[in-house]
């Protein structure tokens, strides 16, 4: 390690120490002196009383100093002399479903404005929603997500706090009388949640169930039994937990409003958002940290709230405020402008869906040429390129792996605790060095355990 002080590399702070008690022995400086070059100088933490110690001990023996550091987790040695480096920065690769992992060069600007964002003496956390700072940074960051999704003119885009959740009672309290009937396509269990809430709020339909077949497929176009006038049709665009994903979303009646919840692959490839009333999700997985979510929505859609609707679920009353009817989640909001920006920089969303599908192909690929050691149980045409479960013969044997994994640096592989397995969820932060390090040490735990 080194410390860099007025642009002069310093010497690590254990040595700055040696030096100092060497220099009091052949010297007749002061212990004050030395004390206050302990501590003064900012070199090392020490409490005064602790360097004065030090000094006493220098002037009254003849001291030896040898300074040992121990490897940071990042670089632990193995008995061999091996190393098991995780990645220059000493990050681990992050495989959890959300939070998730940021993009490190979004981590380090957002670290670099932590304390002082861009010389206003304030850190981002400390600026006012009401500002000129903060309103800079969601103008920009809702310019720059229209442009990567090409949202159209007549669509509102709203930053909001609680969550996709919120809106599965926020949706029919803005679309729908209470008479009013909704079709809902249940391929997993966030559209499951989403149609058991909307049951206190509208008459919902269940089109299609994929519960018997523990939401392993999509329906088929002639599977799906909808309503006619049905006041709108909803889908989970893909499931995070059983990782199954809508390549193409279904047809509906020309009155009929569709609405995707697109959580876990927002901003993950195109989408066209000319054939949706309402696109919306939580930006922890795929876009941000936790603590927004975002829902563009048809203008046409706005100032139809039932009665009863409190105030923070009215899409108008936060359309009309510009999200910031309330205080916002200022930091998060932010965070995802600079993710945003970094999206656009990479070529947009035709660039990142081909680097996505090139991720999710290496590790598909690697599940199905394992002779069954591994298993995905998605049909494969409809298998997400963001969240890939799979499993092996025994829990104990998942639970091996993702042990082993953990010691190599990749982290947050269980599956969710109601299907278990193990899943890696691969979002657009994830680097392709992390798929490729995860499907080599597949290679070699089936290799080892099959000896």
């Amino acid at each position: 390690m080194r410390i860099e002080q007025g642009g002069a590399v310093m010497a690590p702070p254990h040595q700055v120490v040696a030096q100092r008690i060497q220099q009091l022995a052949s010297s007749s400086q002061s212990r004050t002196q030395l004390v206050s070059g302990f501590v003064g100088k900012g070199v090392i933490n020490l409490q005064r009383k602790k360097a004065a110690h030090l000094v006493r001990r220098a002037e009254t023996h003849s001291l030896s100093v040898r300074c040992t550091a121990t490897a940071p987790p990042s670089v632990q040695r193995k008995q061999d002399g091996s190393s098991n480096e995780i990645d220059t920065a000493g990050r681990v690769f992050n495989f959890a479903a959300g939070p998730a992992t940021l993009p490190a060069k979004v981590v380090k600007e957002a670290q670099a404005d932590l304390f002082n964002w861009k010389g206003s003496g304030m850190s981002i956390m400390e600026v006012s929603h009401r500002g000129k700072e903060f309103l800079s940074i969601i103008q920009k960051a809702e310019a720059d997500f229209r442009e990567l999704l090409k949202i159209p003119e007549n669509y509102e885009v709203l930053f909001l706090q609680g969550g996709a959740t919120t809106q599965f009672s926020a949706i029919p309290l803005n679309l729908c009388k209470p008479d009013d009937v909704v079709d809902f396509i249940v391929s997993g269990s966030w559209s499951d949640k989403a149609y058991k809430e909307a049951q206190k709020y509208c008459k919902p339909n269940l089109a299609w169930s994929g519960k018997s077949e523990k939401y392993t497929r999509l329906p088929t176009e002639s599977e799906i039994k909808l309503t006619p006038g049905a006041k709108y049709v909803h889908i989970c665009a893909n499931e995070t937990i059983h990782g199954v994903e809508f390549k193409e979303y279904p047809k509906v009646g020309e009155d009929t409003i569709l609405v995707a919840d697109v959580s876990s692959n927002f901003c993950s490839k195109p989408i066209d958002v000319s054939k949706f009333g309402i696109i919306y999700g939580g930006v922890q997985k795929n876009i941000g940290p936790a603590g927004v979510a975002i829902v563009i929505i048809r203008k046409d859609l706005l100032g139809n709230a039932q009665p009863q609707t409190p105030v923070m679920l009215d899409y108008k009353i936060h359309a009309d405020n510009k999200s910031l009817y309330n205080t916002p989640p200022c930091f998060t909001i932010y965070v995802c402008g600079l993710v945003f920006a970094d999206l656009l920089a990479q070529g947009g969303l035709e660039a990142v869906e081909k680097n996505n599908i090139e991720k999710a192909n290496i590790l598909y690929d690697a599940i199905d040429s394992s002779n069954g050691f591994f298993n995905c149980p998605v049909e494969k045409s409809v298998r997400s390129c963001m969240n890939v479960p799979f499993t092996m013969a025994t829990p104990d044997l998942e639970a091996a792996f993702i042990k082993e994994a953990a010691a190599n640096g990749m982290v947050q592989l269980k599956g969710h605790r109601s299907v278990g397995g193990v899943r890696a969820s691969i979002y657009n932060a994830m680097p392709k060095a992390g798929v490729e390090k995860l499907v080599s040490l597949m290679k070699s735990f089936q290799a080892k355990q099959s000896s």
